[in-house]
């Protein structure tokens, strides 16, 4: 097939550093070449991939100091798309819904995977008007606020097999890794560690936005000698850190849409202790790669527990379940599905009366 990618600008693909949506465009991409499909790339400048690339600007806008306005490149982004349209059997967005209005007009056969939290009531409207356009969800309980999307299908996150190493001899810490801000919950992931008496490792970036929170919450509870603050890692870094660990502490307290840095710990061996949060039940099979938890104190008996766990059948469930051969697979089958010549013109929905749309956004307010 040929195949067209559209990533965010944010982060190259893969990124450097922090980025799962890119990396995992990165991961579909490459697996996508591999099987002999002919895929075009969109992305910045500096991303490196084996599929042709095209790049609205030269270098990922969040590393970029000189950037000001990120939205002026991603309006190029989709000019490009656009503008080559018709060389595509499926073009496959992951940039949320920025390019519907533009995708429903031309009436292109376009797929796109959403893969951020969708319990936002300002999205309500919007998918009321835009039924029409097919969308992948990347665990089922994402879908839930949005019922009335058109759900092509939902597609777990797959890695290269040989991506990360079984690691069946950890070191003794636990491991946090991602991003600190106050859905993510580091804090109970450090009590969890103090009170277990076990050194925690952090890798983990700051966003601007959480700057103040990690400064007045979450800084005063690194100075201790069982809390290690390394900050971002790099994609190389990962496996050492992430297969040493004795099991990754994922403490989120939000509806995770799915959760990389769960699938990455398995790939290692490495089982995981989460909180019962959106996607987790879904991804972690209690007792048997990790435990879910219904609550902090919960998670803490678990984690003095995890001794229990076969790091084998950790690995054994991420080549069964999480691989990219698989995802590329699952993508597809609904590639294939949407691409079949249509019969009839292109259906245009009409937009929603207001008191609907406004009835259901107040249902999540």
């Amino acid at each position: 097939m040929r195949i067209a990618q559209v990533a965010p600008l944010y982060e190259s693909v893969p990124p450097k550093f922090y980025g799962g949506t890119e990396r995992v465009v990165s991961y579909l991409t490459e697996e996508l070449v591999r099987e002999g499909h002919e895929v075009t790339l969109f992305a910045s400048g500096d991303s490196v991939t084996a599929a042709r690339l095209v790049a609205p600007c030269l270098k990922a806008l969040r590393l970029d100091t000189e950037c000001v306005d990120k939205m002026a490149h991603h309006i190029l982004l989709l000019e490009h798309v656009f503008s080559s349209a018709s060389e595509f059997d499926i073009i496959h967005f992951h940039v949320d819904y920025m390019h519907f209005p533009l995708t429903r007009r031309l009436g292109i056969r376009a797929l796109t995977t959403l893969h951020g939290r969708l319990d936002l009531p300002d999205l309500v409207p919007l998918y009321y008007e835009y039924s029409d356009m097919p969308v992948v969800s990347i665990s089922d309980a994402q879908r839930a606020p949005l019922k009335q999307a058109r759900w092509a299908g939902t597609v777990y996150h797959g890695l290269p097999p040989n991506l990360y190493s079984f690691n069946p001899h950890p070191e003794g810490y636990f491991a946090f890794i991602g991003r600190i801000s106050p859905e993510k919950r580091i804090d109970i992931a450090i009590d969890i560690a103090i009170r277990l008496g076990v050194p925690l490792k952090i890798a983990a970036k700051v966003d601007p936005a959480d700057r103040v929170y990690f400064a007045t919450q979450i800084e005063p509870l690194l100075d201790h000698p069982l809390i290690e603050y390394i900050g971002e890692i790099s994609e190389v870094d990962k496996n050492t850190f992430l297969g040493n660990a004795r099991a990754l502490l994922f403490t989120v307290d939000w509806p995770e849409p799915f959760g990389l840095a769960m699938i990455e710990a398995l790939a290692c061996g490495t089982p995981v202790i989460a909180l019962r949060r959106g996607s987790i039940p879904e991804i972690i099979e209690d007792g048997v790669t990790g435990f879910v938890a219904d609550g902090p104190d919960a998670a803490l008996g678990a984690a003095e527990r995890v001794g229990e766990l076969d790091r084998a059948e950790c690995r054994a469930a991420f080549e069964r379940r999480f691989t990219c051969e698989r995802m590329a697979h699952d993508y597809l089958e609904i590639y294939t599905a949407l691409a079949r010549p249509r019969t009839r013109a292109l259906s245009i929905v009409p937009p929603l009366t207001d008191a609907p749309v406004l009835q259901a956004a107040q249902s999540l307010g």
